[in-house]
């Protein structure tokens, strides 16, 4: 199936080539329709669904998201987003003056500014791992996260897929050569379920959050937390409500706990059932083609953009999911900041091009790149049109 049939199972701007789904994902159509009728189920006899149908609808959510991540769904908990999920596990430990949270300098900024805050408010320190940029090889990584582990470490915080760099991270060797040293690893996995292949009982990490509305392509505002069943005891979540002082035996502490911190709307979690089934039936070798598919569109989109600007990979292919991210030379034109947050080029690009693609500059001005993502809905011509306008620009 060819990606422009594809494309209209999703409600995109069909005047914008969106190369950025790595940002906030996008949701078929066919999940939101599922969602509008499960808010109108829910406001139609909001005790009904609430009390008495929620819980078992969380349950199956919960089991059919356990199956696709290969875990122990009893050590899973529904949360609004990754963020959300490391300030949870970061609020909830107990750390000493002196301690050290060692993180590395490609860290999200949000998941860094909580770990910053935890710290200053508790007298521990943040110790960051430079890594290497360009990155040889995923044991380069390994070394420079090492090199900064000391008998005060006690947590390890680290992207899956980092936000700014898009780089796949060796978390698998870093989880268990740290968990022999008696460390722990909170993985911000804000981009790696549904964008690579991920097994959380081989992982074995103490704590991974991960989105589902970005690469998993359910509605905005539902993530996971994964908190093995050794480490949950003393985990709250950031609101802390009714299942604190539960008196049920039928669930544990933790489920009681996150599975109903207040009232919100809780059909993004119900739907993400019917997001893995709807993606993964778009392709005949369902997620492991889809996966497959995405990756190599991702590293043919960045080969045809480093040979075009005539700029080298910051990685090795085997550190690349679906995103992957390619320097700008030299010469293109630097407006002056605007009163956001976007790059100038990344506005050029949107309101003279029609292209959504993020310029990041890294790892500090005036170097930037642009981080490119490969969704099914994207086609090889987008990417050509993208290399075009750059050439022009840069002319």
């Amino acid at each position: 199936m060819s990606s422009a049939p594809l494309r209209a199972r999703w409600a995109l701007d069909p005047e914008i080539v969106f190369l950025n789904h790595g940002s906030f994902g996008a949701c078929p159509t066919q999940v939101l329709q599922a969602q509008d009728e499960l808010r109108a189920r829910l406001e139609a006899e909001p005790v009904r669904f609430m009390v008495r149908e929620l819980e078992p609808r969380l349950d199956e959510a919960r089991a059919s998201l356990a199956s696709f991540l290969d875990a122990n769904p009893e050590e899973l908990a529904f949360v609004p987003n990754a963020t959300a999920g490391v300030n949870t596990v970061l609020r909830s430990l107990h750390f000493a003056p002196g301690d050290e949270l060692l993180t590395t300098n490609h860290e999200y900024n949000a998941s860094r500014n909580a770990l910053d805050w935890v710290a200053g408010r508790l007298g521990a320190k943040v110790v960051v791992a430079r890594l290497p940029w360009p990155v040889p090889t995923p044991k380069a990584v390994v070394e420079a996260v090492l090199e900064q582990v000391t008998p005060r470490t006690r947590l390890l915080l680290i992207d899956h897929i980092s936000s700014q760099t898009a780089l796949v991270l060796p978390i698998q060797e870093l989880v268990r050569t740290l968990r022999e040293r008696g460390v722990e690893t909170l993985v911000d996995g804000a981009h790696g379920p549904g964008q690579v292949p991920l097994s959380l009982r081989e992982l074995g990490a103490g704590y991974y959050t991960g989105n589902c509305h970005k690469w998993l392509c359910a509605p905005k505002s539902v993530a996971f937390l994964h908190v093995r069943q050794d480490l949950q005891a003393g985990l709250k979540p950031l609101s802390v409500s009714h299942g604190h002082n539960s008196p049920r035996r039928d669930r544990s502490r933790f489920r009681l706990d996150f599975d109903w911190t207040g009232t919100h709307d809780p059909t993004p979690a119900l739907c993400v059932p019917l997001a893995l089934q709807v993606m993964g039936a778009m392709l005949p070798g369902g997620w492991p083609a889809l996966m497959a598919d995405n990756r190599a569109k991702a590293l043919a989109a960045r080969r045809m953009l480093c040979e075009r600007l005539g700029v080298a990979p910051h990685c090795p292919e085997e550190m690349v999911g679906a995103m992957v991210t390619v320097s700008l030379p030299e010469g293109y034109p630097v407006d002056p900041p605007p009163p956001h947050y976007l790059d100038p080029l990344q506005d050029r690009l949107f309101h003279d091009w029609k292209i959504e693609v993020p310029v990041i500059a890294w790892p500090k001005p005036p170097q930037r790149h642009l981080r490119v993502s490969a969704q099914l809905y994207n086609t090889h011509s987008e990417y050509q049109r993208l290399t075009e306008a750059l050439e022009a620009l840069l002319r």
